[in-house]
């Protein structure tokens, strides 16, 4: 994406700024006072997916969210640094870099995954996890998947046939295949990033680079408070794999949202800044 010109008209653009650390120009939204709270939205979102949580939870915290390296608008020339524990340790730079603590981070899908494994890097005392991607694929697609995604990811006309038109109800059938239904301003930001060829060729590295091997593996060792809201209507991850990677956890606890789907944050924000903000003060 072009910075200057995509930027108007995204969510909450007066929040935003560029930072360069390592080999990425992260695009970050701060603000609000208090202790230091790190959102992380999931594969082929980016910060538009807090804008419902950010004004409320400025009241306490000093938020601040991240797009993901070569999603959204952080640029990233290096696709290698896409994998799991090269986002981890690249967010890690970039926070030394800044100066910025977090006691908390609230982490969407695979951005949950990020800030279980920030754990090894960070003192964090509570993570968030909205409907966690925890589990690898079973049987023949554990190993059938991620290959047809490291072939798509090497075909350089790949992002174009995706991208190739991007429309609002093209977004709208992603969606709620998600299990989700969100509204018109949603939309719109979604139809925009399924028709940015950066955005959506980032979005395969990362799918292409992704293992949680070494993560799941960590799990019973990593001593955070761990609460995960799950949205009973996930069609993207089943709410059963927070259940397991809760028993796995020593501190973690499940929260289960009758009828909201993989974007249960983006369907009824109140609903989860309510146990958001309980589980914060606790």
């Amino acid at each position: 994406m072009d910075w200057e010109r995509d930027l108007s008209g995204w969510a909450l653009p007066h929040l935003s700024r560029r930072i360069v650390a390592g080999p990425h120009r992260w695009h970050v939204q701060e603000t609000g006072q208090g202790p230091g709270l790190l959102l992380l939205p999931g594969a082929g979102a980016s910060t538009h997916t807090w804008r419902g949580l950010i004004p409320e939870l400025a009241r306490t915290h000093t938020v601040r969210a991240l797009d993901l390296p070569g999603q959204g608008f952080t640029q990233s020339p290096n696709a290698k640094r896409s994998g799991l524990p090269e986002t981890v340790e690249d967010i890690t730079q970039l926070c030394s870099q800044e100066n910025w603590t977090h006691r908390a981070i609230i982490g969407h899908s695979a951005g949950a995954a990020v800030a279980l494994g920030l754990t090894r890097t960070m003192e964090i005392r509570k993570i968030v996890g909205i409907n966690p991607a925890l589990d690898n694929f079973d049987g023949v697609a554990g190993w059938l998947f991620p290959v047809l995604a490291r072939l798509l990811a090497a075909n350089p006309f790949t992002a174009n046939i995706f991208t190739f038109g991007a429309t609002t109800a093209r977004a709208r059938r992603l969606i709620e295949g998600t299990g989700s239904n969100i509204d018109t301003q949603a939309l719109s930001f979604y139809t925009r990033l399924t028709g940015d060829r950066a955005h959506v060729n980032g979005a395969l590295q990362m799918m292409a680079r992704w293992s949680l091997d070494g993560l799941l593996n960590d799990l019973p060792g990593i001593q955070t408070d761990v609460l995960f809201l799950v949205g009973t209507n996930d069609k993207a991850v089943p709410p059963e794999v927070a259940h397991r990677a809760a028993e796995r956890l020593p501190n973690a606890r499940v929260t289960d949202l009758d009828g909201l789907g993989h974007l249960a944050h983006e369907e009824d924000a109140s609903r989860v800044l309510k146990e958001i903000k309980g589980f914060l003060a606790g």
